[in-house]
């Protein structure tokens, strides 16, 4: 299915999409919806054309369209002692999932008692007990219950027995090349941000609040926000010219993220220079949109060197911002704005 053969719709103020934690109690108005079913990490390209059928079925019907989500990832959980590159919070997924307009986003902790309910069972008590889905919508690759016991054969077979409709969305691809959450985490840890923006369908972002630091960008004449990045962030070091976003307002800027090899090779922090901004931002919820990489971490001579290659950097990141600015490499998708 084409991502345009269903129109992102905008929720009005007085029809917010919907958030439900957990199955024991479900408002009677989402159920019977069609449901699409995933992690859904990222809201990639292949992710929106699943969504987007979950979608399209509703409105054929006339069922509410909704989304189950679990958090924290299942990898986090049979991984704990492994950090987890996540793409998107559950914040931001939600907002996500709320641009494409789906009625309700239903989010399932994932934990022990979860891992450990068999694939009929959570057929019987989630979907068909507490939900009464009319339609589920999975992808090609989705696995679940106890042992990963129930994929989209089982699905069918559920779907016939009880009476709800099954779609399975084979996989999405462009030129070649399948769109994946995994494949995304590993453009991102080149550096491959505009890559990984193609792959998404929105620009990639990280959030975090403003700490202070050693104030060796005020000594240097380029003032940072400085940010500590969400456990597992595995982006490449380096600058990049980025999109900042303040209590609703948007700022360019130019953005580091390395040890800092020229004076301590420290802890990796995430270092933000905002163009033509002079407010302190101490303390403040930042969100930072990677447009492009421009180039690797490198240790410098002295403090004059760093400088001069530092304006330079700037420069290209001015001259990268304006180009997408006239015109965006993901103009058209649902999502572009993300």
């Amino acid at each position: 299915m084409r991502l345009d053969e269903v129109k992102p719709q905008a929720h009005t103020s007085l029809q917010q999409m919907r958030i439900v934690h957990g199955y024991q109690q479900v408002p009677p108005e989402i159920k019977g919806a069609a449901l699409a079913i995933g992690n859904f990490d990222g809201v990639h390209r292949g992710h929106q054309a699943l969504l987007l059928t979950a979608l399209k079925q509703a409105r054929a019907t006339g069922r509410p369209a909704g989304v189950m989500v679990f958090e924290p990832h299942p990898r986090e959980f049979f991984r704990p002692d492994e950090p987890h590159f996540t793409l998107t919070t559950l914040q931001k997924k939600v907002r996500l999932i709320e641009r494409l307009g789906l009625d309700f986003v239903i989010v399932l902790t994932f934990d022990a008692s979860l891992a450990g309910l068999p694939a009929a069972r959570f057929i019987d008590e989630v979907l068909v007990g507490a939900l009464q889905v009319s339609h589920v919508v999975i992808g090609h690759d989705f696995f679940f219950g106890k042992g990963r016991g129930g994929n989209p054969e089982v699905m069918r077979a559920a779907g016939r027995e009880h009476g709800f409709g099954v779609t399975v969305i084979p996989p999405v691809a462009e030129a070649g090349e399948v769109f994946s959450s995994s494949g995304i985490r590993a453009k991102l840890s080149a550096g491959d941000v505009r890559g990984a923006a193609l792959d998404l369908g929105h620009w990639w972002r990280v959030a975090g609040r403003v700490t202070g630091g050693a104030k060796r960008g005020t000594g240097l004449g380029f003032p940072t926000a400085n940010i500590v990045l969400p456990k597992g962030t595995a982006l490449a070091h380096g600058i990049y010219a980025v999109r900042v976003y303040i209590a609703g307002e948007r700022y360019s800027g130019a953005a580091y993220l390395g040890t800092r090899p020229t004076f301590d090779h420290g802890a990796p922090v995430l270092e933000v220079f905002l163009f033509d901004f002079e407010d302190d931002l101490y303390g403040k919820e930042i969100e930072v949109e990677f447009l492009d990489f421009i180039r690797g971490d490198q240790r410098f001579p002295d403090a004059q060197a760093l400088i001069a290659q530092m304006q330079a950097d700037c420069a290209r990141a001015r001259e990268i911002i304006a180009a997408v600015d006239r015109q965006s490499p993901l103009a058209g998708f649902p999502l572009a704005e993300g």
